[in-house]
């Protein structure tokens, strides 16, 4: 493992290890708010205290076995662990839902006194704040490093920081108007609250673990080549991408002056796709089919003294997505 990506890899076990030291803290303290209390709605913050420590300590293991290096069973690397990883926060957190919807719904049933409700709110503010900075380190560092998995894990963080002020400003209602039955409410729109943030995490790791093409990394390849493409890379047609974690594996085919030699067209290519990643700052492969350009391109091929132009050049059109994509057997190939 070179040393960027092994400074990289110790980043991502540091700040899920982090998360879990966090959580820890946090959750004793959402425990205490509601042995305090007594209230339902601060039960369920505390039931999704227990949620964040087991999805950190899943996303841990799911950031260990990523850093494993590609090998014969698993050409693309470790990666789409860390979507698993994503998947099965979203599970627990709908499960933890649930839950939390059943005891609301027991507490509005038993109704049951609260005590001591200034104290346990105090207390919750305190672990709300905790969960704030720690959701907004989690998220930085997941799209800084590029892990799946601590995003998402970033992500949860900071719905249960927003859920907490939210209980928090109904607590108030309830400590002023005495409304007791206010506090079983709380609680269950909490879990309904929770329910959504559970299928938006299982929907987007779905989807990469389906590999659906992300427009926003097309997007950003596009424009890098647009900015950086040399002159000798006429176009691009047929770009996929393939997400394995935070590896991106690149296919395209690269439209290339015809006449240009085979060595020096593969350093071109392969040079060019380098640079696109490292630009981008992505980790991954960037594999590129050369065709040549047949005289098809002559009106936006700027390379200049080209000894087999057909047509005099109007300039460098940008590649759009819509080109971009088209299959190899849509594009013209076909002789001047």
């Amino acid at each position: 493992m070179t040393q960027p990506k092994l400074h990289a890899s110790r980043a991502r076990i540091r700040a899920t290890s982090v998360s879990i030291i966090a959580g820890l803290i946090i959750l004793a303290l959402k425990i205490i708010a509601f042995r305090l209390t007594g209230s339902a709605a601060l039960k369920s913050d505390a039931y999704e205290g227990v949620v964040n420590i087991v999805a950190a300590v899943f996303a841990l293991g799911a950031i260990i076995f990523a850093n494993e290096p590609a090998d014969r069973n698993h050409p693309y690397g470790h990666g789409k662990i860390e979507h698993f990883s994503a998947a099965f926060e979203g599970g627990l957190i709908s499960l933890a839902a649930l839950i939390i919807v059943y005891e609301g719904a027991l507490s509005w049933i038993r109704y049951e006194p609260l005590k001591s409700l200034d104290w346990g709110m105090a207390v919750n503010l305190a672990s709300g704040l905790l969960n704030g900075a720690l959701g907004l380190y989690l998220v930085r560092s997941g799209r800084r490093l590029r892990s799946a998995a601590i995003e998402a894990d970033g992500h949860h963080v900071l719905s249960d920081f927003f859920t907490t002020l939210g209980l928090l400003a109904g607590l108030l209602l309830v400590w002023f108007t005495g409304l007791r039955w206010l506090d079983s409410l709380l609680a269950i729109l909490m879990g309904l609250w929770l329910m959504r943030t559970g299928f938006v995490l299982v929907r987007g790791a779905s989807s990469a673990l389906l590999d659906i093409e992300d427009p926003r990394t097309l997007e950003g390849i596009i424009g890098e080549i647009n900015r950086s493409a040399p002159p000798e890379i006429i176009t691009i047609h047929g770009l996929r991408t393939l997400r394995s974690g935070r590896h991106t594996h690149v296919d395209v085919h690269m439209v290339i002056p015809e006449y240009l030699p085979i060595r020096d067209a593969h350093q071109l290519v392969e040079g060019f796709g380098a640079s696109v990643l490292h630009q981008l700052g992505m980790e991954g492969e960037f594999h590129s089919h050369m065709d040549p350009c047949s005289r098809a391109y002559c009106t936006r091929c700027v390379v200049r003294d080209c000894p087999v132009r057909a047509e005099a050049s109007q300039g460098r059109t940008p590649i759009t997505l819509e080109e971009a994509s088209t299959p190899d057997e849509e594009a013209p190939h076909h002789p001047a």
